[in-house]
């Protein structure tokens, strides 16, 4: 299946530290792609693969259809791959793809944003709670995600680059800040969310026809 992500990838990037501005020497390179199944190969009993791992290291693909039904939820995760400007590869459907991104955009980031970064909190004081440790780590991206979510409802873009807080951002990381100052912020941000989705000029729903119009695009090229 390895094929798929080599000769069918119509969008390959790079995110995660390096995309967030948040990256030192020894971060990883996380590559997220997707790739397009030739449209035949879903003639049979057997279909192609929604997502595929590798085959570089920490590579995540998803094939077309699925990235946009995620897409349209508005995913924190898939939404990046779409606004990441460190793009390794990018074929003509991937540059309508991308060139469609806002037509994923919908108040239902407020939602999906918002309910990532308080699943990420719940799990780090579980953790505490029970052992008395904290992921660091998992507590930088939930502030991350918490910032993030505010911005696009304010002005419809994705935000991966965080490096105006990095140095903030690290510290929480390396658990430099104190936990109460973290769910502080949190809080704060959570008030900033809310008041930005009352705010917001983002449709109430994503633009499913203009992205239904793409796929079908996409699948009757897929057959030459």
């Amino acid at each position: 299946m390895s094929d798929l992500v080599r000769d069918h990838t119509i969008l390959a990037v790079v995110v995660g530290s390096r995309a967030y501005g948040l990256a030192d020497p020894d971060s990883d390179h996380d590559r997220r792609g997707v790739f397009a199944a030739p449209t035949r190969q879903f003639w049979g009993l057997s279909k192609p693969p929604t997502h595929l791992d590798g085959p570089l290291p920490e590579q995540f693909s998803w094939e077309i259809e699925r990235f946009c039904v995620l897409a349209l939820q508005a995913n924190p995760t898939v939404l990046e791959v779409l606004w990441s400007p460190l793009i390794e590869r990018i074929t003509p459907d991937g540059e309508e793809l991308r060139g469609s991104r806002q037509a994923f955009l919908s108040r239902r980031v407020a939602t999906t944003y918002g309910a990532y970064a308080r699943d990420q909190l719940a799990r780090v004081q579980a953790r505490r709670d029970r052992t008395g440790e904290t992921n660091h780590k998992q507590a930088m991206h939930m502030i991350r995600l918490l910032m993030a979510g505010a911005h696009v409802l304010r002005t419809g873009e994705i935000l991966l680059d965080v490096s105006p807080h990095r140095e903030r951002l690290l510290a929480v990381k390396r658990g430099e800040v104190p936990w109460p100052e973290v769910t502080a912020w949190s809080v704060d941000l959570q008030r900033e969310l809310t008041a930005a989705a009352a705010e917001t000029r983002l449709p109430s729903a994503p633009d499913t026809a203009k992205i239904d119009q793409l796929l079908h695009r996409v699948r009757e090229r897929g057959l030459r």
